[in-house]
């Protein structure tokens, strides 16, 4: 069966978090394909949003970072940036997305949604979230001051008890409907917190730990963040 991982977010700007994340799901799962989906409008993030095209050539520029890494570590995982909730007008709804993707797939293909353990902490925030599971997988990487034992509401709890597998292969070897935790990796960055770094006078130390060397070259040339 053909798998493929979906890393979608703002990417405001992608930093070495969604690098590692995306690296370490693609050697786990072994995923023929990593689709970067850069959100058109972020319904949940309010206003202060650097422009969908902006942020598409950002992801552009990370992909090409991250192509790099998965040739030295030889993950022979293809790299693909989609446009589909840029160009879909209106909020850029996950479950949107993921029934496009399903289309656009067979049903002997593997869609897995990589996430953090943030985003399953507030997963009850999201439309229509309980269909997510119809369309594709989830997996959940750890991440530090989120936990998923005592932070968890009930509803979300419930959802995982009746979905979580023990086993990533299970993930690979059917088409949706499974959530897998992954505690092996813990990566603390947010783009958020990234954004407030780049103000202070220690931004461009900051930036060169935390934004991959393409992305950040864009940043720098546009003066954003600033």
């Amino acid at each position: 069966m053909k798998t493929i991982g979906i890393l979608g977010g703002t990417f405001d700007p992608p930093h070495l978090g969604h690098l590692k994340l995306a690296t370490h799901f693609a050697k786990l799962f072994e995923l023929d394909e990593l689709l970067l989906v850069p959100s058109g409008e972020p319904w949940q993030k309010g206003i202060d949003i650097t422009p969908a095209e902006i942020r598409y050539q950002l992801t552009e520029a990370a992909a090409a970072d991250l192509a790099r890494a998965f040739l030295y570590a030889q993950i022979p995982t293809q790299i693909g940036i989609d446009r589909l909730e840029i160009d879909r007008i209106g909020p850029s709804y996950t479950l949107d997305t993921v029934k496009t993707l399903r289309t656009r797939y067979s049903s002997e293909t593997s869609l897995i949604w990589l996430m953090g353990a943030d985003s399953l902490l507030n997963l009850a925030t999201w439309h229509s979230w309980q269909e997510l599971l119809d369309y594709v997988h989830l997996s959940v990487a750890s991440r530090p001051h989120h936990s998923l034992g005592s932070e968890l509401s009930p509803e979300i709890k419930s959802f995982l008890d009746a979905h979580r597998s023990q086993s990533a292969a299970d993930l690979e070897n059917t088409p949706f409907g499974r959530i897998y935790l992954d505690e092996s990796l813990s990566v603390d960055l947010s783009s958020t917190d990234i954004r407030q770094s780049l103000k202070t006078s220690a931004a461009d130390t900051l930036a060169t730990a935390q934004i991959p060397s393409h992305a950040l070259e864009i940043i720098t040339n546009l003066g954003l963040y600033k």
